[in-house]
């Protein structure tokens, strides 16, 4: 077994602390989450679903399901525009 060197948590003379600005925790999870496409689903639910393309299949199914019966989502209305009069 090798024998490491413990580490020394400290900056080198050429480099000051101050030249770095200010630190801050998780600066990016913000624009990260906003960019992520990542869902999360509850423990109960992904037992029903045991991988990526059988959620897909029932999100398809329930899509085709939705305009059958003439409820579309949302995002496809179109606005009515305001007469003034």
């Amino acid at each position: 077994m090798k024998k490491t060197k413990p580490e020394i948590d400290q900056l080198r003379t050429e480099y000051q602390r101050e030249d770095f600005g200010e630190m801050v925790r998780g600066k990016y999870a913000k624009r990260c989450k906003d960019a992520s496409n990542v869902v999360v689903i509850s423990p109960d639910v992904q037992k029903a679903f045991p991988n990526a393309q059988a959620v897909n299949d029932a999100l398809r199914g329930l899509l085709e399901l939705a305009q059958a019966t003439g409820l579309t989502p949302r995002s496809t209305r179109t606005t009515r525009k305001r007469v003034a009069g």
